[in-house]
């Protein structure tokens, strides 16, 4: 007569077919919480409320390696070339403030790598007015009248850019 229902998740903690939290998350997700990503990841956001402007703007978690109990941690900084030395006086300042966001000693060292920072030197190039007069002349002497008037037409751009 009356069919037992098959439900999908057979487990105990199952009410009538409904998925427990443990077993709706993806794998992926899972093993991510289990080492502490949720921690890394508010970290990472409240960085500059954490540590000061100061820090923030020399220094950014890389990394952050825990145990299974997400305790005693080593954060990984990388700090801008220069400005190490800064960092290393303030280690103990990063540590405490951490842990107290936390409330717990989730970090109990702060190890250094160093960057260097690429910096962009922009190579101005300008034309002063000896530059345009002498090219302008080499220009004249060129017979293809396209060419010719691309060429002053560019001189003209960097000359303007003064």
């Amino acid at each position: 007569m009356h069919g037992k229902k098959n439900y999908i998740n057979k487990s105990a903690y199952s009410i009538q077919g409904i998925k427990t939290v443990g077993k709706s998350l993806p794998r992926g997700l899972k093993t991510i919480l289990k080492k502490g990503g949720h921690n890394y990841s508010s970290m990472i956001n409240n960085w500059t409320s954490l540590v000061g402007k100061k820090i923030s703007d020399v220094a950014y978690p890389k990394s952050i390696k825990t145990g299974r109990e997400l305790r005693n941690g080593v954060l990984i900084l990388n700090v801008d070339h220069g400005d190490q030395l800064f960092v290393e006086y303030s280690k103990k300042d990063i540590i405490d403030k951490i842990n107290a966001f936390f409330g717990y000693q989730f970090i109990k060292e702060v190890r250094l790598v160093l960057i260097k920072r690429k910096t962009d030197k922009k190579e101005e190039h300008k034309i002063d007015k000896d530059k345009s007069i002498k090219y302008g002349k080499k220009i004249k002497e060129i017979q293809d009248s396209n060419l010719k008037r691309n060429l002053s037409n560019l001189i003209d751009v960097f000359s303007a850019k003064k």
